[in-house]
């Protein structure tokens, strides 16, 4: 699975989240300790808001560890607000447009997980996304079906319900036509001015997420792992829940697609 970053609060270096510290995303790119597959070397991205309200992006399809141009934009750019992503492909391509994060307009979203036997039901995926936002399916990834359809959904006015409500239709899709485990998500995201986090899964194996404030960056951050293996102070998300980080204030509700679901 996919390891990512995040981070919100006063302005930083990218490095300081992406490349410095001693479990940094990159380290884990080639040296994850949470999850299956320890190598994540099928592509990499950033999203990281600045002046506009539009986040700038930068993807490709190299190991993230063997890259120069990311270390030395993660060295000089400085944002409050970004998100970072190492893939571990779960079967589509290696290719730009299949690396996270996905942006658009204001929007950036990124994804750790699956969705079960997706290849099954690939096209009935794409037919939730409504024309006027199926230009912007570059892909052929499960995580930009899902951004797109909760785009369609309201995300602008209501992330946590347009994020249940996408959810639920892929874990009812996966019922139908695919296979288990039906569901299983780590997600960021932001408008630019929010962040917010999700953790969840329809078995008992939801993608490991953490966060954890400093006084020090004045600032949090949103991760897959730790940063370094003896820092305290790491809170981790319980499965199930929707977190939204607004500078330091935190808010935690429940993230329950499978009621959805199971109404429908």
């Amino acid at each position: 699975m996919c390891r990512w970053a995040a981070y919100i609060g006063a302005p930083i270096f990218l490095e300081d989240i992406v490349s410095r510290p001693g479990h940094s995303l990159i380290h884990q790119s080639h040296c994850a300790t949470e999850c299956k597959t320890a190598i994540n070397a099928d592509g990499f991205g950033i999203a990281w808001y600045g002046d506009k309200p539009e986040p700038g992006l930068y993807r490709d399809v190299m190991p993230a560890w063997s890259d120069p141009n990311l270390r030395s934009l993660v060295a000089t750019v400085r944002s409050g607000l970004f998100l970072a992503h190492v893939r571990a492909s779960t079967g589509t391509a290696t290719s730009r447009n299949n690396c996270h994060p996905f942006t658009h307009g204001r929007w950036s979203f990124m994804h750790n997980g699956q969705v079960g036997g997706y290849d099954q039901f690939r096209r009935d995926a794409d037919m939730l996304i409504p024309d006027s936002l199926y230009p912007q399916r570059k892909g052929a990834t499960d995580s930009e079906a899902l951004f797109l359809v909760a785009l369609a959904d309201g995300l602008d006015h209501d992330p946590r319900g347009a994020m249940e409500r996408a959810a639920a239709r892929f874990i009812t899709l996966a019922r139908q036509k695919g296979s288990a485990p039906h569901l299983r998500l780590a997600v960021a995201m932001s408008d630019g001015t929010r962040l917010y986090a999700m953790r969840y899964a329809t078995d008992d194996f939801a993608p490991t997420l953490y966060h954890r404030w400093s006084e020090n960056r004045g600032g949090r951050a949103v991760v897959s792992e730790p940063l370094e293996t003896d820092e305290p102070g790491w809170q981790a998300l319980p499965t199930g829940s929707f977190c939204t980080f607004d500078g330091a204030q935190v808010t935690v509700e429940p993230f329950q697609p499978c009621r959805l679901a199971m109404a429908a």
